[in-house]
């Protein structure tokens, strides 16, 4: 079903009072780096190993990503192998953040995780994401192992996004926590970090993958956070158990979950409305089901057993408002 944009000056509707159950961490310092990417420290270990780097604050206000990396490097965590990357990277936006406004500060010209496009980083347009997506394309063009930490403004089952490369399906398998990995392909207003360059290339190593820990400023994205980030380091072996970490699991996890993408609904209108208050995971069952209106336009699920990726109660015209999915084996 194609929905046809229709001609609509009204603003979205305003969101609702978040709380916010976090803090902001002192980031100063570990705002310079040592990597010549400012916000970006490497570490190094005493074996040769890949270099694997964590990302927190593509969007300035998703906080439990840059709290998990900020006591990470404060506990010195330093790999056995390889080199390991800790990045914050919309400082600009983080420094804006304030907890009575806290969606106020996800950027500041544009969204840092949709301008990761070969085309827009070497053409000439300018933005403050713009440019600090440029300079931190140095460091990341040398990395072989990516995971790109964030949460969720909308009540949603955590999740790991892939991409739509088999590796990046690997690695968030092999990862374990979340549970639940989707494949995707993106967002028609950009490309993000996880599907730049090498990473989204299939005859390439290397890989990338991003964590949707949880809603901002909750407690239970920071634990996500943590376990996930534990996941891949133990999986790549670069690090054993350390007080800093979560440790593993008294059982083996249950088998990951995975859903393919088979859908990505962008809102056309500012009077995009879902018929409930759907939370990420839902699954609908039947084929057809209405599920939103977008103007004059109807939103049905195009198959049976259809899950709800991080459905957006607010979305603005031209943004992804869910992504519907199909889950794997149904």
């Amino acid at each position: 079903m194609t929905v046809t944009p229709l001609a609509d000056p009204s603003p979205a509707p305003p969101l609702p009072q978040f709380e916010v159950q976090l803090t902001p961490p002192d980031l100063t310092r570990w705002r310079e780096g040592n990597s010549g990417v400012a916000g970006f420290t490497t570490r190094a270990g005493a074996a040769a190993g890949p270099h694997v780097a964590l990302v927190a604050l593509m969007h300035g206000n998703e906080l439990a990503g840059a709290i998990v990396l900020e006591r990470l490097l404060r506990a010195g965590l330093r790999p056995a192998r390889g080199r390991l990357t800790f990045g914050f990277a919309n400082l600009a936006a983080f420094d804006r953040f304030d907890p009575a406004q806290p969606t106020a500060s996800r950027f500041l010209d544009e969204d840092l995780n949709r301008v990761w496009d070969a085309g827009v980083l070497d053409g000439p347009r300018r933005s403050i994401e713009l440019d600090r997506a440029r300079e931190m394309r140095r460091l990341i063009d040398g990395v072989d192992v990516l995971l790109d930490l964030h949460s969720m403004l909308w009540a949603s089952e955590p999740l790991l996004l892939s991409g739509g490369t088999a590796k990046g399906r690997a690695l968030a398998a092999a990862i374990g926590q979340p549970e639940l990995v989707v494949a995707d392909r993106g967002h028609v207003s950009g490309k993000r970090l996880i599907d730049y360059g090498n990473f989204a290339d299939p005859r390439r190593p290397e890989a990338a993958v991003l964590v949707e820990a949880g809603q901002h400023w909750e407690a239970a994205a920071v634990a996500m956070t943590f376990a996930a980030v534990a996941g891949l380091l133990r999986h790549l072996g670069l690090v054993g158990l350390h007080e800093a970490l979560p440790p593993p699991p008294p059982r083996p996890p249950r088998a990951p979950r995975f859903a393919e993408v088979t859908r990505v609904v962008t809102a056309a209108t500012a009077s995009f409305a879902f018929v409930q208050p759907f939370r990420g995971g839902d699954v609908v069952r039947a084929c057809g089901t209405l599920i939103a209106t977008d103007g004059e336009a109807e939103i049905r699920t195009p198959h049976d057993d259809c899950l709800l990726v991080m459905p957006s109660l607010r979305p603005s015209r031209g943004h992804t408002a869910v992504r519907l999915a199909r889950i794997a084996g149904d």
